[in-house]
This record gives structure tokens, C-alpha cells and sequence, in this order.
């Protein structure tokens, strides 16, 4: 993607192709006449080690790394699942969760590990919640978060082929069918992500004027 001279823009500091692909789903419709940039639209840096033991302190981690090396208005997102029967664990670990790298199959033992750790966990106490927070970074040094929750079950069995990481694992509330399973629109509509930007993308906006 090559950048409009001109043109407001803000930067979602992301490498993961089919996160970013989603984030720009749903954002770009919220922020019209916003151009919305990932990292590969900018010289390649060592994105930083996700250290914090929250959410919010890790999308504040890239954002403000994304911030420093583009110098625009910079949007980073850390989401992840928590479930009760584990004591809301994965949760900040559910990239790694399993500790194989996502290049190497990573969502794929992620989701064997969960579904082995739940084998004897009734359907009834399989609750959980998919959660994000969003952490935009302006220059001049105002930080905003804004977050977002989608609650539900961990199913017996991966069912469906859309999305990535968890989903084929995780009905929300009110569905029967996996996040995986549900159309794009469907889905961006109640996600933790969904969410998490459509209370964003007012503030990006008014930094933008």
C-alpha cells in the first residue's frame, strides 16, 4: 500500500496478516477519510517483547514502539482468551500458550493444549471470553485505551475455517456455531475487537482534526 500525501493517517502496529486484515475491517469504516497503515507499509523494526501482564500494558507496548519509529498516530490491540475453568488463563500467554511459534503451527497446539487441559470439564463450566484492549498513541504523548469483551464457551471440537487463533474453538453467547463458522460482518459486529474499535474510532477521528 503506498500512503496518501495529505491524507490523515494512523498506523495499526501489527505484523499478523490475518489480524490485521480484520482490524482493518472494522476500523476503516468507523474512520472515513483516514488512511489506515500497517507496519508493513514502513521500514522493518524488532517490535517489542510483550512483558506486561496485562492487556493494556501490552498495547501500549507496540503502540508507543510504533509511535517512536513512524511518528503517526499509532493503534496496537492485545486480545486473548480467558477462561474460568483455567482461572482465566490463557489469557496475555495465548499466543503462546502451547510455546510453539506461530510460524511453526502455533494456533494449532495452542488449541490441542486447551481442548486436553478442559477433557474433563462438563460443557456446562467451559465458559470463557475472548477480550482486547486497544491502546492508540498520539504524538505529543496522549495515550487512549478502550476495550472490548465477547463472552462464551470453549466447544469439544474445532469446528469451521474462518478467522484464526481460538476460534474454531469459541461459540459466543447466543450462537451454536464457533466465531470460525460465523460471516465476517457477523462476527466483526460482537467481537472483543468489534468492540474494542467501534468505542476507538471517535477518538481516532477528533485526533485527526
Amino acid at each position: 500500500m503506498t500512503a496518501v500525501v495529505g491524507t490523515p493517517r494512523v498506523v495499526l502496529a501489527s505484523n499478523n496478516a490475518k489480524k490485521l486484515a480484520e482490524l482493518r475491517r472494522i476500523l476503516q469504516p468507523l474512520v472515513p477519510g483516514i488512511e489506515v497503515l500497517g507496519l508493513a507499509d514502513f521500514p522493518a523494526y524488532d517490535e517489542p517483547a510483550e512483558t506486561e501482564p496485562t492487556f493494556e500494558g501490552n498495547a501500549l507496548i507496540k503502540a508507543r514502539a510504533c509511535l517512536a519509529v513512524t511518528g503517526l498516530p499509532s493503534l496496537a490491540d492485545d486480545s486473548g482468551l480467558c477462561v474460568d475453568a483455567l482461572g482465566g488463563m490463557p489469557g496475555v500467554l495465548s499466543a503462546r500458550w502451547s510455546g510453539v511459534p506461530k510460524a511453526e503451527g502455533g494456533d494449532a497446539a495452542n488449541n490441542r493444549l486447551l481442548l486436553s487441559q478442559l477433557s474433563d470439564v462438563p460443557p456446562e463450566r467451559r465458559t470463557a471470553q475472548f477480550r482486547c484492549v486497544m491502546a492508540l498513541c498520539i504524538p505529543g504523548g496522549r495515550e487512549i485505551v478502550q476495550a472490548g469483551e465477547m463472552t462464551g464457551r470453549i466447544l469439544a471440537a474445532e469446528h469451521g475455517g474462518g478467522g484464526f487463533g481460538y476460534d474454531p474453538l469459541f461459540a459466543a453467547d447466543g450462537y451454536d456455531v464457533s466465531t470460525a463458522e460465523l460471516p465476517p460482518a457477523e462476527k466483526d459486529r460482537i467481537s472483543h475487537r468489534g468492540r474494542a474499535l467501534t468505542a476507538m474510532a471517535p477518538v481516532i477521528v477528533e485526533a485527526m482534526r
